[in-house]
């Protein structure tokens, strides 16, 4: 019998890593991999194990959950041994992590819910710490990823559960390899290459990618030292390869010598977690005194500190003023608790820093200070005021050491000239040690392209949805950008494209104007329309409290934000119009939230600061109008769109769109960008800068045309494979299924792009709306039948079908019925149209599918018999509470459940959103439970009735 290319692939691996160091050991079942692991880890510890003392190492391993066993694996061991005496010993050297016990070995069987055989595992002193899953060269990575995904729920907590000690999964095809954390939760987006130090991706599983990434020292050091076990989210966190080379090249200069840096690293590549695995590295060094965080306003101080904390619980407390930034320098300082605490990782905000090297009164204290090691890693180095203090610490600490993050450096080009002269971050930090541009960050798929349309007088070929008469360029008069009726037209075009931008308002999206001025006069347009019934739209603004209020200078930088860093002061520079209108709106805010926020004091605009950036996170705002406030440092990856009436020049520019770039999943396909000012230039201007020239094509989508044409093509490419809706019926095995779910699958991607473009509509294209949804529809079935439990392994189960482009919320069983009351009002030409959306959307939306039985017999047999279309919602909730009383005493009856017990279960599990456990269900039945061997059949035979019941009468059945 011929080798698949699988196996072929697995033995040419294994080969590969017994070159590099790995031992190769046969282990065909778990208690192979038991005893095994009891021989290493005598060898790794110079020690024996008896039986018992070996049984209480596995109930060692066995406790926990995956989190709390990525912490076993790092922490010292103990147990008292059967003569009474203290045995301490690890599983893991963390400190010099080349002196471990490197085993490779393959197609280990464990059985769970079903049996499963694992490829290629690498063993570090016994345990299982990488995984790796190999695809025939063809296939999509992402089928290795869901078979993973697969594993963890069938298998690998299974018995001893030794898998769940897997640190790093690596999935690859032969020539694309990806790697990532054992985070069950995670979605493909958060698998990664690796690269070499320039970026250049390392993706052959025989050559570069093992020999650089599995070579035995350096996956131990990402094991031991680049993994962030995440305390907030209770998740590992595995670096990407241009954080390891940033924080490597860090601690190098750090060791070898005095001299500044900085790193330029694009905006949404995650600074954060660069940033504090670096400080968490550089504060262990001995020759470091302290490290302190640097961040340029209030609200960025309290972030960074807590997310520091969510990766490493109780490694930092924020400064909340100077006088305690001084205590932490010095080692005195006790929490709110009265603790002690001595910490050698400060964040402060630079105005506090500022305060603490300046101000007499903590002269004496902070002296000692001067000639002490002290790094400083400033985040968003590019502000200008970090001149002024970079100038004072030099002057202040003999000994420090400064290093930069940035996303968009100053260069000649984007200085900004304050008293200092125009300074460059070449000139503050010295040398980039590590550079990480948007070009980058979107080849790898770690930030969105942005998908920009300009609204306005242009050359637009007739009939286009953005030539809308409006003033684009600042050339006339200040009086003639401000002109209520050109305001007023912008406001109805995003009323009328906000839910074709968002996605229905899946996503939400954010508005920038050039002064405080002008948002008020937009503020009160978007209420006016509002209140004329115009929209619904959710609308919140806060305002930015600039002295200048007006950005005078309209230069296309966003001044340095002082709102919530000036505290008291700031909100006094309002005049006096300005702050009774923030009031005003906040006020409308407050009803809308149920809050009771103002400006009355520093405390309460900056608790109203803190909540609506939380109600933008969560899409619960839909346009929140700014100045400048939120444009740079604020991440949201359900903030899909920017509105832009101002200049924005450089990296103001990129800041801003940046808000828009996010990875979410496939829905989000982009950031989308709606200027109603003459940005082209000044958006080409930008990319060259902090790219070049020919990354304008790489980060800004392509023309709607484009995608047209693009769609057109892929339409033929269906039709060769199914040339109707019908003839996938006649697909003749899983091979041509799996070809029609790609081929249609990439039609819905292009879909999904094209419909965020003002000017789509399906009149362009060959394919008519209905086919499409008709294609969409048998789709869907295939995808139905991969859910059929068979006795052997569909290639199709691991396709993802990313159901979430098809998804979409609003279409629900309140829809279908407002479709049924239209039916009852229409004349007849018009019925059989209605009749044949509701059939296209019964069979298409994926909520309505498992409904479809039940609604079509209310429209036979119920909605013939109503004469009143008042009547028509009453008698379909009659007609479904019948239905669900049915189907539920249906349920109990022939599973012999307890019907309270279900109730509640059902209850619980909708609250949840979790599955029940077996043990819960099994509690249900009535009766005599099921013996040992029928368990897990009658556990899963109720979990699927149940789940069947709640999708059929409860999901989908209001917005």
């Amino acid at each position: 019998m011929p080798k698949q290319s699988e196996q072929i692939l697995e033995e040419q691996l294994i080969t590969n890593l017994k070159k590099l160091g790995y031992q190769y050991v046969l282990l065909s079942n778990e208690l192979a991999l038991v005893q095994n692991l009891k021989v290493q880890l005598e060898k790794h510890n110079n020690i024996n194990f008896s039986i018992t003392e070996f049984d209480k190492v596995l109930n060692i391993l066995n406790k926990g959950t995956i989190f709390e066993k990525a912490k076993t694996l790092r922490q010292k061991q103990h147990i008292v041994r059967d003569n009474g005496e203290n045995l301490y010993f690890e599983f893991l050297n963390t400190d010099h992590w080349c002196q471990n016990q490197y085993q490779v070995t393959n197609q280990v069987t464990q059985e769970g819910k079903y049996v499963n055989r694992y490829d290629v595992t690498l063993l570090i002193n016994g345990l299982p710490l990488v995984q790796i899953e190999l695809k025939r060269r063809g296939l999509e990575m992402k089928e290795a990823f869901n078979q993973l995904n697969r594993y963890q729920r069938h298998s690998f907590n299974a018995n001893y559960a030794l898998y769940q000690y897997v640190q790093v999964f690596v999935i690859s095809n032969g020539v694309n390899s990806k790697y990532f954390a054992n985070n069950r939760y995670q979605d493909f987006k958060q698998t990664f290459y690796w690269t070499d130090k320039e970026n250049k991706r390392l993706t052959n599983i025989l050559s570069d990618f093992t020999d650089a990434f599995l070579e035995p020292c350096h996956i131990s050091k990402m094991i031991c030292k680049y993994i962030v076990l995440n305390e907030a989210n209770k998740i590992p966190m595995i670096l990407r390869p241009y954080q390891y080379y940033a924080v490597e090249a860090l601690i190098e200069r750090v060791k070898s010598s005095n001299k500044n840096a900085y790193v330029w690293h694009t905006t949404g590549s995650g600074k954060t977690l660069t940033s504090f695995k670096a400080s968490q590295i550089l504060m262990n060094l001995p020759q470091v005194h302290k490290v302190v965080f640097v961040v340029d306003r209030k609200d960025l101080d309290y972030q960074t500190a807590k997310e520091f904390n969510s990766f490493q619980e109780g490694s930092i407390d924020g400064a909340d003023n100077t006088n305690n930034l001084v205590k932490q320098f010095t080692d005195s300082y006790s929490d709110k608790k009265g603790e002690h605490k001595s910490s050698k990782l400060i964040i402060t905000t630079i105005q506090k820093l500022n305060t603490a090297i300046s101000k007499l009164r903590y002269e004496s204290k902070m002296a000692d200070l001067k000639d002490k090691r002290i790094v400083f890693i400033f985040d968003e180095c590019h502000r200008s005021q970090f001149g002024e203090t970079h100038q004072r610490i030099k002057s202040y600490f003999n000994n420090s050491q400064l290093f930069g993050f940035t996303g968009t450096p100053i260069f000649a080009d984007n200085a900004n000239k304050n008293e200092l002269g125009k300074r460059t971050t070449r000139d503050l930090f010295e040398d980039c040690l590590h550079k990480y541009v948007i070009t980058d960050a979107i080849r790898d798929e770690n930030v969105l392209k942005f998908s920009v349309e300009y609204v306005g007088r242009y050359k637009h070929k007739d009939g286009r949805e953005t030539a809308i008469d409006i003033e684009v360029e600042d050339i006339d008069t200040r009086e003639l950008m401000e002109d209520e009726n050109r305001l007023t037209k912008i406001a109805d075009y995003i009323i009328a494209h906000h839910d074709r931008k968002t996605q229905s308002k899946r996503f939400t999206a954010m508005f920038c104007v050039d002064s405080v001025k002008t948002l008020i006069k937009y503020y009160e347009i978007f209420k006016r329309r509002r209140d004329e019934g115009a929209h619904q739209l959710k609308i919140a603004t806060i305002f930015s409290y600039a002295n200048n209020e007006e950005d005078a200078e309209a230069n296309g930088f966003i001044p340095e934000e002082v709102s919530v860093v000036q505290e008291p002061q700031a909100i006094y520079n309002l005049r006096p119009h300005a702050r009774e209108k923030l009031d005003e709106f906040i006020s409308d805010y407050n009803e809308m939230f149920g809050s009771a926020y103002s400006t009355k004091d520093s405390e309460s605009f900056y608790n109203y600061y803190n909540d609506i950036s939380k109600q933008v996170k969560d899409a619960k705002i839909d346009v929140l109008l700014v100045v400048n406030m939120f444009l740079t440092g604020f991440d949201s990856k359900m903030l899909n769109t920017l509105y832009v009436d101002k200049n924005l020049k450089y990296h103001g520019l990129i800041q801003a769109y940046s808000r828009t770039n996010r990875i979410l999943n496939e829905q989000k396909s982009q950031g989308n960008i709606v200027a109603f000012r003459n940005l082209k230039n000044r958006t080409d201007e930008a990319i060259t800068l902090f790219s070049n020239k020919d990354a304008i094509e790489v980060i800004v989508m392509q023309p709607y045309e484009d995608y047209a044409k693009e769609f057109e093509e892929a339409f033929e490419k269906l039709k060769e494979i199914t040339p109707s809706p019908n003839d996938v019926n006649d697909l003749q095995s899983e091979d041509d299924e799996l070809e029609f779910v790609k081929a249609f699958r990439n039609l819905m991607r292009l879909k999904n792009i094209m419909t965020s473009f003002a000017d789509f509509t399906w009149d362009d294209l060959q394919m008519p709306e209905q086919e499409f949804e008709d294609f969409k529809s048998k789709y869907l079935d295939v995808y139905e039948s991969t859910k059929v439990t068979k006795e052997r392994v569909s290639i199709l189960e691991d396709v993802d079908f990313e159901l979430e482009l098809i998804h979409r919320d609003e279409i629900n069983v309140n829809y279908i019925i407002q479709l049924l009351i239209k039916l009852k009002s229409q004349n007849k030409g018009d019925i059989e149209k209605t009749k044949r959306e509701i059939a296209n959307l019964l069979s298409t939306e994926t909520t309505l599918r498992s409904k479809r039985e039940l609604i079509e017999r209310f429209i036979e047999e119920n909605l013939p018999l109503i004469t009143d279309t008042d009547e028509v919602t009453s008698e379909f909730d009659r007609y479904w509470d019948k239905e669900q009383k049915l189907a539920f005493e249906k349920l109990i009856s022939e599973e012999k459940l307890s019907k309270e017990k279900t109730e509640k279960l059902i209850e619980d599990y909708l609250f949840a959103e979790r599955e029940p456990l077996r043990d819960d269900l099994l509690d249900l039945i009535e009766g005599e439970k099921p013996g040992v061997l029928l368990r897990k059949k009658r556990g899963d035979s109720i979990l699927i009735r149940i789940k069947d019941f709640v999708e059929t009468f409860i999901n989908g059945m209001v917005g």
